[in-house]
Parts: C-alpha cells; sequence; structure tokens
C-alpha cells in the first residue's frame, strides 16, 4: 500500500503514544521505517543501543526514541520510555491488512443453518462454518476455513485463510490465527497390544483465552479426556507443536518449532527459544526462560533462565568434544576417588 494513503501529524501520534513530543506539531508523515531505510516523510524509531550509529544521518522527518539518545537527534523527536513499545502501536497505525469486518457471507461459503453469527462479521470464500458453531461480533474468516461443530468464535477474531478450527473448540475475544494452523486435531494417544496400534479416541477439547496469537502452521491437540488450555495474551510462532491436554499460563511466549509432549503444564510469562522441546508431564513454574533448542526433561520449579545443549564450534573441535562426553563419568568416579584418597592420608 502505498505511502500517501497513511497520514498522521506529530501531534496526533504523541497523543496516541502519550509521548513528548520535540518539534513542530503540525509536521505530518506518511510512513514508517527503519532508521537506515527511512525517507523525508517517514517516522523511524530507535529501541537498540546497536543503531545508535545510524540515527545522526538517518533521512527520518521524525523518530521514537528514549530521553537518552535526544541530544543526538537532529529531527523532529517522539520522546517516550519504551520506543520499542511505542513502534508496535505505531505499526498498526500503517498496517495496510487493518480493516473493519463489514457482515457478509461469500456466496460460495457454507454456513450451517444451526450456527450464530454474531455483529458485522465476515464470511470469506469456501468458508465452511459447522453445526452449533458461535462466532462474536466483528470477527473475520479469510478465505477456506473450516470451523468445526460446536465451535465457539470470540469477538474481533481474525482467521487466515485456510485455519480449521476442529468440533468443540472454544477461543476466546481479539484471537488471530494464521494461516494452516489446526486447532483441536486428535492427540497422539495409541496403546499396543505386542504386535499393533490401537487408537485412543481423544474426548477433550481446547480452550484458548483472549488475545492469543497462533502462528503459521501450527498445531495444538485436544484433549484426551480434559481440555488442552492456552490461557491470556499467549503468543505462539509458527511450526509450533502443543500436544494433548496441554496447559500454557497467561501472557507466555512460544518461539518457533517449540513442541510440547502431552500433559505438561507451563506457567505464567515463560518465554521459550525457538526449537525448544518440552517433555510430558513436566510442570514449569511462572517466569521460566528457555533459550533456543533446549531439552527440557525435568520439572522446573525455580523462575530464572535455563538452556542446555552445546553451540556449535568447528567440526573437529566437536568431535573431540563428544568423545570427552562419553568419558565424563570414568572420569568423575576418578576424581572423586583421588579426593577420597588425600582425605584418608
Amino acid at each position: 500500500m502505498k505511502k500517501q494513503q497513511f497520514s498522521y501529524t506529530l501531534e496526533d501520534l504523541a497523543q496516541r503514544l502519550g509521548a513528548r513530543l520535540v518539534g513542530d506539531p503540525n509536521v505530518r508523515v506518511s510512513g514508517l521505517s527503519t532508521l537506515v531505510d527511512a525517507a523525508p516523510g517517514d517516522i523511524a524509531f530507535l529501541a537498540n543501543r546497536a543503531y545508535l550509529k545510524y540515527l545522526a544521518d538517518s533521512q527520518a522527518t521524525a523518530v521514537l526514541l528514549h530521553e537518552s539518545h535526544l541530544d543526538e537527534c537532529k529531527s523532529h523527536a517522539l520522546v517516550l520510555d519504551n520506543p520499542y513499545l511505542a513502534y508496535a502501536e505505531l505499526s498498526r497505525l500503517f498496517d495496510p491488512t487493518a480493516q473493519a469486518p463489514q457482515a457478509s457471507v461469500h456466496p460460495s461459503a457454507v454456513v450451517d443453518e444451526t450456527a450464530t453469527l454474531g455483529a458485522n462479521v465476515e464470511i470469506g470464500p469456501q468458508v465452511v462454518v459447522g453445526p452449533g458453531v458461535s462466532i462474536g461480533d466483528g470477527s473475520r474468516l479469510q478465505a477456506g476455513c473450516v470451523i468445526g461443530a460446536d465451535s465457539v468464535l470470540g469477538e474481533g477474531c481474525l482467521l487466515h485463510p485456510n485455519v480449521t478450527l476442529y468440533h468443540g473448540v472454544v477461543i476466546g475475544a481479539r484471537a488471530v490465527l494464521h494461516s494452516g494452523c489446526v486447532i483441536g486435531a486428535d492427540g497422539f494417544g495409541f496403546a499396543h497390544d505386542g504386535k499393533g496400534w490401537h487408537k485412543i479416541a481423544q474426548l477433550g477439547g481446547v480452550m484458548i483465552g483472549d488475545d492469543v496469537e497462533v502462528g503459521s502452521c501450527t498445531s495444538i491437540d485436544r484433549g484426551a479426556l480434559g481440555d488442552t488450555i492456552i490461557g491470556n495474551d499467549v503468543k505462539i510462532d509458527s511450526q509450533v507443536q502443543i500436544a494433548h491436554n496441554v496447559q500454557i499460563g497467561d501472557h507466555s511466549a512460544l518461539a518457533g518449532c517449540v513442541g510440547i509432549a502431552g500433559s505438561t503444564k507451563v506457567g505464567r510469562y515463560c518465554l521459550m527459544g525457538g526449537g525448544v522441546g518440552l517433555a510430558g508431564h513436566l510442570e514449569i513454574c511462572d517466569g521460566v526462560q528457555v533459550t533456543g533448542m533446549s531439552l527440557v526433561t525435568n520439572s522446573i520449579t525455580k523462575p530464572g533462565v535455563y538452556s542446555s545443549g552445546t553451540g556449535a564450534m568447528d567440526n573437529g573441535l566437536w568431535r573431540r568434544n563428544a568423545v570427552r562426553f562419553k568419558q565424563l563419568d570414568q572420569l568423575a568416579r576418578r576424581l572423586n576417588q583421588v579426593e577420597k584418597d588425600l582425605k584418608d592420608r
């Protein structure tokens, strides 16, 4: 979308953000950009000291920044304690996809006669809405979405193309579900009789709170008996696997390719880096951060930052270290014996 389709005065933006304006309040900006890429008419932001070196030469008409960097700014400035949060708010003002939903059902959509649609619900092409479904006011379902029987979607939700909700899924208000995510598929439940596998019917559901975002091609499985539960304001990246009966507390965030095995409970305000794996039937307390590519096999009861695995290194060095990993137990036993012998002497 062309920049000229947006136009805001600095005074208007300052009032929206609660910022202190340094400069001409009547100057207008029509785009949002980085310090490096900004052109006249753009507003940029400085949220990381690593980019301070670009501030003086930036062509931005105005910059969001912290008070401590104001002296180095040659343009108009909007001064705040948290410029990155202000950038997040501004990004929505310049979002070309943001639009108010309009009450409409595309002719190619299939909406069961027992489904309930709230005010200003927008149903796109090839959408299927099953029996007993309830969709809240102002929700938008883009092309190819499928909403299974007796599912509930809160108000103000946005489902991007080809989202699938199985039956009995309950989602709160203002959810954003990205393309290809699947909510409520069967959990991985099978019993073995010594010869083959027997499927365990997954009788639970999925309950998702308010203000949750789920990335593309992410799977959240339904519970085996009880429900899989995702709290309020949880942010889930793309290609994440959440198994049956997992619980994730409010305000937690999971980066791409996280995998959580069945019945594990993750607390509130937890952060999981990319590729983190959590074994099943664990409990992770509130305020835990697990760094990328870590494997967690035991419950965590104390808030803090946790890591596992080894960082990348020269392959030859890694091979030598890998040999020594296998010797650690033997070396520890020998060291304990040496310490014991020294004490005996």
